[in-house]
């Protein structure tokens, strides 16, 4: 349980550990339910797939998409949750040609 001073309200994005976890469970509502979190040294990540990991610091989600750097704010695990699940599910023909090149693709019929 996390430590919260009274008459001070708790906000969960605060804490790292916190807004990873609802941006799991956001995570898993889209059918992503095979993540692993681990947390420590005020920092979160998420491992989402082997292709995606998401961190958690400093009140922001951090995540590469398609060789590019991409925040959100750690206030929105649902906005987060959404903009991961589209990339994840974005068709072969959308993504950039060096990541079809490369072979990596999620599957975007697939739930996980």
């Amino acid at each position: 349980m996390l430590a919260v001073r009274a008459g001070k309200p708790y906000l969960p994005w605060h804490d790292p550990r916190e807004a990873t976890r609802l941006l799991r469970y956001a995570l898993h509502r889209e059918g992503f339910t095979h993540t692993y979190q681990s947390s420590g040294n005020g920092m979160s990540v998420l491992s989402v797939t082997s292709e995606l990991t998401v961190w958690c610091r400093k009140g922001s989600f951090v995540w590469n998409e398609d060789g590019l750097t991409v925040t959100h704010p750690a206030a929105d695990p649902v906005g987060a949750a959404r903009l991961v699940t589209r990339h994840l599910r974005r068709p072969a023909d959308e993504r950039p040609d060096e990541t079809r090149a490369r072979g990596e693709s999620p599957p975007s019929d697939s739930v996980r």
